[in-house]
């Protein structure tokens, strides 16, 4: 029997479609509470206010794509929810709506977790605003690491880097000064005591000679000492006359043969004589002989032609004696006979100089003429010009033996600074047309240079010659126990003055308080910035404040221009 076919169940469209709405609020607010969750811990990270509106924007922004994705699902709810009703029962409806779940929250995961990372990256760029940030920043600023090649460019060797110590410090005033001769002493003429003709020159000029050398060598024309040494020989052998006879008549007188008056007569006739020759050998004594000289005429009876006339010295007198022809005398090239003793030995460095040489051989000259000057630059004068209003203070550092230093500028060099020399004494009167007081410092010299030539002559340069200008410093106070460094270890950035100390191969400038400071040097107050011990460089601050500049302020911000 046919039966007609069942009709279908109705449907409830009001029931299925509230049952997928219920499942997209499910699923958008299971994906609002995960991201909330997410960025509520990435927001933590962030430490500054920058970062936690940025972070909010993109919160906002994944919020709005969650709650469109889920609107999205919706609709497919609303499909899988009629097809299951009519196609499939309650329970294959639950597995679609389990399957849709998901999908929709490994999509928002994925988009949250590239945004995570995003997010990350950028707490890890603003690390450098943190407050440690900043102290490291500050105190990089005051650290200076030098190459090798930059220490040598300033010229910071290990001379340059010493321990800072306590000294006494002596405040000076600054005269000008020149280099000029020790009067009497520096200038040496050497003159001949009789008139000749030169026969011959042994020295040169510009030659480095010792005293006791020989110089000229003279033939004597002097009618006066001929005469006299003529006079003393004629006296010498009626001497030796009357000796002879007196001898002779004393035997006779004895006998009674010769009556005794003759023989007194004779006696009388020696004694005047001995007087006459006295007083010739006072007269060759007057004219230049020494006694030496007066005896060989008087032992070998020969006059004296030729004058050798030798270098004299400057603190000793006994190359004042003339030599002449008996006397063994040293060449100029410092060579002794080898048979004869010489009467004088130079010294083994020769420090006298043939300034000037005012004759030649064949000249004939007058007695009292100069043939040469001598320079002895071993020891030398330096000449100050104070003002008169500093004659107090010159005589203060006088009484209180304080040394002075002097400053000799140098081309293309560094000054050389002259220490410890020793103030001497002042004028007793102010120059009239400078109004300055003149005073003057002992200055010791030493050879430089010495040089033999191949024909036996020798040459010497000495340090310090006359007419060399430099600077005194003068000191005229006195301060005990003080920090002081050389002018060029100091940096000064207007009101601020700066040290480099050395630390492990660093420098790092320290801040320092400047108490008195000159052209030279820097007393630095001692309150704790740097300390006896301390390493400091003492010269190229100013070059090394330079380089700190340039690096803190020649450096670009790598955010300079980037925002997010």
């Amino acid at each position: 029997m046919n039966r007609s076919p069942k009709s279908p169940a109705p449907r409830h469209p009001s029931k299925a479609r509230r049952l997928g709405w219920g499942l997209g609020l499910l699923i958008t607010a299971g994906a609002a509470i995960w991201l909330g969750q997410t960025y509520g811990r990435s927001s933590t990270t962030s430490p500054t206010a920058t970062t936690a509106v940025h972070d909010h924007d993109h919160d906002h922004d994944h919020a709005h794509s969650a709650t469109e994705h889920a609107h999205e699902t919706l609709p497919a709810a609303h499909a899988a929810a009629d097809h299951d009703h009519s196609d499939h029962d309650h329970a294959s409806h639950a597995h679609d709506d389990h399957d849709h779940t998901g999908t929709a929250a490994s999509t928002a995961a994925h988009d949250h977790t590239d945004h995570d990372q995003a997010a990350h990256d950028h707490t890890t760029t603003r690390d450098h605003a943190t407050p440690s940030g900043d102290v490291h920043d500050h105190d990089a600023a005051n650290v200076l690491e030098l190459s090798t090649q930059a220490l040598g460019n300033i010229g910071l060797t290990a001379e340059y880097l010493q321990p800072v110590t306590l000294e006494t410090f002596r405040r000076t005033i600054t005269v000008p000064a020149i280099i000029v001769d020790r009067p009497g002493r520096t200038r040496l003429e050497v003159a001949t005591p009789m008139a000749g003709v030169v026969t011959h020159v042994h020295a040169v000029q510009g030659e480095a000679i010792a005293p006791g050398a020989m110089l000229f060598e003279l033939r004597i024309t002097a009618e006066e000492l001929v005469s006299t040494q003529t006079e003393m020989l004629k006296t010498l052998g009626e001497l030796e006359v009357e000796s002879r006879e007196i001898e002779r008549l004393s035997d006779v007188t004895r006998s009674g043969a010769v009556a005794q008056k003759t023989l007194i007569e004779r006696q009388y006739t020696r004694e005047r004589l001995q007087v006459m020759l006295a007083a010739q050998k006072e007269a060759l004594r007057l004219q230049g002989l020494s006694e030496r000289q007066i005896d060989a005429i008087e032992s070998t009876r020969r006059l004296l032609r030729d004058l050798r006339i030798v270098a004299p010295s400057p603190d000793r007198h006994e190359h004042e004696e003339l030599q002449l022809t008996q006397i063994d005398i040293v060449p100029t090239a410092f060579e002794f006979p080898e048979d004869d003793e010489p009467l004088f030995k130079p010294a083994a460095d020769p420090t006298l100089i043939l300034q000037d040489l005012r004759v030649h051989k064949g000249e004939i000259i007058p007695a009292g003429a100069t043939l040469a000057v001598i320079s002895d630059l071993s020891e030398l004068f330096i000449e100050g010009r104070a003002f008169e209003q500093d004659a107090e203070l010159l005589t203060a550092a006088a009484s209180n033996n304080w040394q002075v230093t002097a400053v000799l500028e140098r081309a293309g060099r560094a000054p050389e600074i002259i220490r410890d020399l020793e103030l001497l004494y002042s004028a007793s009167e102010i120059d009239v047309e400078s109004r300055t007081l003149r005073f003057y410092v002992r200055l010791p010299n030493e050879v430089t240079r010495n040089v033999p030539s191949p024909n036996g002559h020798q040459y010497i340069e000495w340090r310090y010659r006359p007419g060399q200008r430099l600077q005194l410093r003068v000191p005229v106070e006195e301060w005990a126990d003080q920090i002081v460094l050389p002018i060029e270890a100091v940096a000064l950035e207007g009101a601020d003055a700066y040290v480099f100390q050395e630390l492990d191969g660093h420098f790092h400038r320290v801040p320092v308080q400047i108490v008195y400071r000159d052209q030279a040097s820097a007393v630095i107050k001692h309150d704790g910035s740097i300390s006896p011990g301390d390493i400091v460089a003492r010269r190229g601050a100013h070059q090394m404040q330079m380089v700190l500049k340039n690096k803190s302020g020649g450096g670009v911000d790598p955010h300079a221009g980037h925002s997010h």
